[in-house]
């Protein structure tokens, strides 16, 4: 029998240290002034200790989540989620992204008790072949296949995040405080939506469209491959989440057509309408073999020398959308009078308001704000619209928007 608080989950207490960037469990023992060796058992499924409750109160404290947090059973798929690199990343980086896709996936299922998100519509392009079966010319076709499914046409995309949420994924944008990572994507365990993170560093409207469309690739091909499968083939599952997203936003039957003179000032032109970064077309160019492969060279070589890799021209000629079904699915609970925003805390949210507030795309102390009292004027009866009194005037107070 574990000693201490029952019911306390040990991948719980692991979870929230990834999640506020504390790598290690010494690092949490000096804040909390116990023993290195008391916080190693706390996170071991194996050791029957666990902290007793006026530990809690003070790790949930230190670790900004309710004490209810630790007796919830974690939000963990069996799929993998799919990260861009893994070899040059900090593990410290990756564990924390994923503690943030477990988090966005919780906030995700007990908004789903009050509302009806999209209905997750991801058509079956393989047709109960593997991805490990495709070929350049398959995904070249998968492209094309989901402009028809979702009516996009054959031209340039529109907003990707906002295509993901019509189409059923939940989205969610964060500070990921690296250059390693620019989105990650996983399957919740209970409903296996597709939830996508995207990085907010350094961005633009052309990257966060390819950011997108990448993570909307592996939503697409690689739902069933395995933690070890990814691991094992990440090179190719990432090649082809390329290939798809750059597909996807440069269909290969109408994008070459425009490009009358591949060189860097008509990509630019290009890049206007099209809303994918020059460097992305080129890739493109030579994926299609429109252009020989020492000519990329050429323009990549080129494209440096601009000094483009810091910044493309046109990168901030357009605003960058945020996602917004869970934004508008919370104010709709709180605007209806389903739940109050304490309420929600108190009971359902096991995570900071500002956490909450972070992965739902709302303001900065939304939940400190306090809803405006509700009037209404009575039924019947005389309403002057101007009474005199004296030599002064009451008139109606404008009711509206502040």
């Amino acid at each position: 029998m574990r000693i201490g608080t029952p019911g306390f989950i040990p991948a719980r207490l692991t979870e929230a240290r990834d999640a506020r960037r504390i790598t290690t469990k010494s690092a949490l023992a000096r804040r909390l002034g116990v023993s290195p060796t008391s916080v190693s058992r706390w996170e071991d499924d194996n050791a029957d200790q666990s902290p007793d409750y006026s530990t809690l109160i003070r790790l949930a404290d230190e670790l900004q989540v309710r004490p209810e947090f630790f007796l919830r059973p974690r939000f963990a798929s069996e799929r993998p989620t799919f990260l861009r690199s893994l070899a040059s990343t900090l593990i410290r980086d990756l564990n924390y992204q994923k503690a943030q896709m477990h988090w966005l996936q919780e906030i995700s299922f007990v908004l789903s008790h009050y509302v009806d998100l999209p209905e997750v519509d991801i058509p079956d392009v393989l047709s109960g072949s593997r991805y490990s079966e495709l070929r350049d010319d398959d995904i070249e076709s998968i492209a094309l296949q989901l402009r028809r499914h979702w009516n996009l046409g054959e031209g340039p995309c529109g907003d990707v995040v906002a295509l993901m949420e019509r189409v059923g994924i939940v989205v969610a944008t964060i500070p990921m405080n690296t250059t390693k990572l620019d989105g990650l994507c996983s399957w919740s365990p209970v409903d296996e939506r597709p939830h996508v993170l995207l990085a907010t560093d350094k961005m633009s409207f052309p990257r966060r469209q390819m950011d997108a469309a990448h993570e909307l690739a592996h939503a697409v091909l690689h739902k069933n491959v395995s933690e070890p499968e990814f691991e094992e083939n990440i090179r190719i599952i990432e090649k082809q989440a390329f290939r798809l997203a750059s597909a996807l936003l440069l269909p290969s039957t109408t994008y070459p057509h425009e490009v009358k003179h591949p060189s860097l000032a008509m990509l630019t032109t290009l890049k206007e309408r099209w809303r994918v970064s020059i460097k992305a077309q080129i890739k493109r160019l030579s994926d299609l073999e429109i252009i020989p492969e020492d000519y990329s060279r050429q323009l990549y070589k080129l494209y440096s020398a601009k000094g483009w890799a810091k910044g493309e021209p046109l990168d901030q000629h357009w605003p960058i959308t945020a996602p917004k079904a869970l934004r508008d699915s919370l104010s709709l609970i709180v605007d209806n009078g389903i739940r109050g925003k304490a309420d929600l805390l108190a009971t359902e949210f096991t995570v900071s308001s500002a956490d909450v507030e972070a992965l739902c795309g709302l303001p900065r102390g939304w939940f400190d704000r306090e809803a405006a009292e509700v009037v209404t004027l009575k039924a019947g009866g005389d309403h002057p619209s101007r009474t005199s009194i004296g030599t002064g005037e009451v008139v109606p107070f404008p009711f509206g928007k502040r």
